[in-house]
């Protein structure tokens, strides 16, 4: 049996030089219809910060790194195939240069 605990998601979005507030724009219409998705519980975009903390590395000017919080991989799962997805993947496609996702629970 699978198990459900709470998922947290990073997903971090490579941009075309130049395009990330197109494709800030583009996500903003896609955040509420997200949010409104069973077992969503957070959903935003961010960008990196230029800070002199030496741990970090330089601001990445055509990243948005996307946090996530899911109640069960189930209800990531769904969200993955849901139709807004869909239309949203095609609408950015000459926006990304790559995705990576980070998948984790809780401790």
């Amino acid at each position: 049996m699978r198990r459900n605990p709470m998922i947290h998601v990073i997903a971090t979005i490579e941009l075309a030089e130049g395009r990330r507030e197109d494709f800030l724009n583009e996500f903003a219409q896609l955040a509420p219809k997200v949010r409104a998705e069973e077992g969503c519980i957070d959903y935003g975009p961010t960008v990196d910060v230029e800070t002199n903390i030496p741990a970090q590395g330089p601001a990445r000017a055509d990243v948005v790194t996307i946090v996530e919080r899911w109640e069960s991989l189930d209800a990531l799962e769904a969200h993955l195939m849901a139709p807004h997805m869909l239309e949203y993947r095609k609408a950015v496609k000459d926006m990304v240069r790559g995705t990576t996702l980070q998948i984790l629970e809780p401790t």
